[in-house]
């Protein structure tokens, strides 16, 4: 298969699976593969099959941001159609991530910086390798955030922490991750898969239902909504869920997931 950089995708069994495939630059974002991330999450959106997403990465490298080369040359006319159109790109396509219908899952692994950290960032769950660097990375090229990276910061932390990584240059370990509720789990490199897959065993068994918890989810908790608000949200979807699963199906004992999943 060529050395190119690319995205390989799968699907099987309702799970989605997305792999940056560029590890000669620690995995670094590509025009082209922006527009491979767009087609694979346009066959998750259409595709009702699909109950999960796992974002992954070939090597020992999660995602080193946009590539290098496209940063530069956006230096030279940052306000030229060429320059907007690359960074739009970039930051397409791990928006388009964090918008997915389904639960998303990354595995870091070494480490993620810039829009590499925005990618990992943009998924619902994030489960790291311990000694995985996380890094807002801008500050250090001596550039402003961008693609929404201080937006992604406080949703899955406060504001001091979300400072000291943008404005002060500060990285988190794996470890320091998940002790800030930035990250699910620290779980060694060859572990990261597995634990992924049984997060989406049961979103991937009810893709229906998945997706319509999904969207509850991001109703409820992105707008701030209040709890009486939520209540209504859920009331409908809840009844519908009844409805579908019937009274008999009461009688059968439902799957328990494993601790900490």
């Amino acid at each position: 298969m060529s050395d190119e950089p690319r995205v390989d995708v799968s699907f099987d069994n309702g799970i989605a699976r997305l792999t940056l495939n560029n590890p000669k630059r620690k995995n670094a974002i590509t025009i082209p593969m922006t527009e491979q991330i767009a087609e694979f999450c346009q066959r998750v959106e259409t595709d009702s099959s699909i109950g999960a997403v796992i974002v992954d990465s070939e090597g020992s490298y999660f995602c080193s941001g946009a590539d290098t080369r496209d940063l530069a040359a956006n230096s030279a006319e940052p306000a030229s159609p060429g320059a907007v159109a690359r960074t739009s790109a970039v930051y397409g396509s791990f928006v388009r991530v964090g918008m997915l219908p389904v639960p998303t899952i990354a595995l870091v692994k070494g480490g993620a910086v810039g829009a590499g950290l925005n990618l990992a960032m943009a998924a619902d769950i994030m489960l790291v390798t311990p000694d995985a660097v996380l890094d807002s990375g801008f500050l250090a090229r001596r550039i402003h955030p961008g693609g929404g990276h201080l937006r992604m910061l406080g949703r899955s932390m406060g504001y001091q922490q979300s400072v000291a990584m943008a404005v002060c240059g500060a990285a988190l370990s794996g470890e320091d991750a998940v002790a800030r509720g930035f990250a699910w789990a620290a779980l060694p490199a060859e572990e990261l898969l597995d634990a992924a897959l049984d997060l989406s065993r049961l979103p991937a068994a009810d893709p229906e239902l998945a997706r319509r918890i999904k969207l509850s989810a991001t109703v409820e908790l992105e707008k701030g909504m209040s709890w009486a608000a939520a209540v209504e949200v859920e009331r409908g979807v809840q009844m519908w869920s009844l409805g579908r699963k019937g009274e008999k199906a009461w009688e059968q004992k439902p799957d328990k997931p494993k601790p900490g999943q």
